[in-house]
């Protein structure tokens, strides 16, 4: 239950700090910020693998990097889907 938990967090903060990242106004709701945070967290982890860099000795900045960088990446596809949707 807990790692759940722990997982909406950081979906919400990898999202929240993708959008951050964006320029301009993002017309997502929060639950769409969580998820696209928990994808975009599961891409990173996948690119930092294949590259070689997801486990490092310190804090691990390139996973991270890559964590937002994919979340920001699914907002600016996103976004104008969510946004023609919410005119019908």
């Amino acid at each position: 239950m807990f790692q759940l938990i722990w997982i909406v967090i950081a979906g919400l903060v990898i999202g929240a700090l993708a959008r951050l990242v964006l320029r301009g106004r993002q017309n997502i709701p929060i639950w769409l910020t969580i998820v696209v945070g928990i994808v975009g967290a599961l891409v990173g982890n996948i690119l930092a693998s294949a590259i070689g860099v997801r486990h490092t000795s310190g804090v691990d900045w390139i996973r991270h990097f890559l964590q937002i960088g994919a979340a920001a990446a699914l907002i600016v596809a996103l976004t104008p889907a969510w946004t023609a949707y919410q005119r019908r």
